[in-house]
């Protein structure tokens, strides 16, 4: 029988683990990529963030209450829709509230569905389980977005004339721009599904290697990676449609013509 448990981690080992930024770092400079400077910023914030939240997650955990953990998701909904619409170009409109409406909506009907039906802990709204398998949603979800986004508007941008020959021939705002949405949403879904492609095979994910260091039965750490596959999928699937179905909207006026910011864009 494996009596294995996961290998606690000491402050001197989690110094030594800084080399491998330091050599990457090394390698920057003497190749003079200039990302000495972003690598070293990136790293200080990624242990300042993570040490905090490890000791809010220890009190949100022994708090166990519903509105606080309702809270904090949403929370983490709104920074996502953030991140998720700060870098995507030619954007007519305001697309933060489309973007939190659309992560919200899909985490929290994806996530319900997989804690309180699939793996049904006690009680049902646990931190333990809700918080991190809703992040990992609205990390997916996030990514998926912006890729969506980014990807709609560009391609509409890229072909004003077609469109507005498809509006004078009496097409729909809809029927205009179908086939550069198909292609947003796309855009959005191939890195989820290259994931599923190759999971197994070529990587294994992140819960599935924590779950085995811990000292998890390998059978039984599958089982729940391909839980969170599968739900990763559902969810980054219905934001990608959301996001472009609300926001295609906003590209044209009421008289169904394409705003004047997307021209100028």
């Amino acid at each position: 029988m494996n009596n294995y448990t996961y290998i606690p981690i000491s402050n001197l080992q989690l110094a030594f683990s800084v080399l491998l930024v330091l050599i990457t770092g090394l390698i920057s400079a003497l190749l003079k990529l200039g990302l000495l400077k972003s690598l070293i910023w990136g790293t200080i914030r990624a242990f300042v963030q993570l040490t905090l939240i490890g000791y809010v997650l220890t009190y949100i955990f022994a708090l166990n209450n519903l509105i606080v953990i309702a809270m904090v998701i949403l929370f983490m909904c709104f920074v996502a829709s953030r991140e998720a619409t700060r870098r995507v170009k030619n954007v007519p409109h305001h697309t933060g509230i489309l973007s939190f409406l659309s992560l919200s909506a899909s985490t929290f009907v994806v996530g319900l569905i997989v804690v309180i039906v699939i793996i049904s802990p006690q009680p049902w709204y646990s931190p333990q389980v809700v918080i991190p398998i809703f992040g990992m949603l609205l990390g997916n979800s996030m990514n998926a977005i912006a890729l969506s986004l980014d990807r709609m508007y560009s391609e509409v941008h890229s072909h004003i004339d077609e469109v507005e020959q498809l509006l004078c021939f009496g097409a729909t705002p809809w029927e205009s721009v179908l086939n550069y949405i198909k292609n947003a949403v796309a855009a959005g879904m191939t890195p989820t599904i290259n994931s599923l492609m190759v999971v197994g095979l070529v990587s294994l994910p992140g819960m599935m290697t924590g779950q085995i260091l811990a000292g998890m039965n390998p059978q039984s750490a599958v089982r729940y990676q391909f839980i969170v596959m599968v739900m990763i999928a559902a969810s980054v699937a219905i934001g990608c449609l959301l996001i472009v179905g609300l926001s295609y909207k906003k590209m044209f006026n009421e008289e169904m013509a394409l705003v004047d910011e997307i021209r100028k864009n």
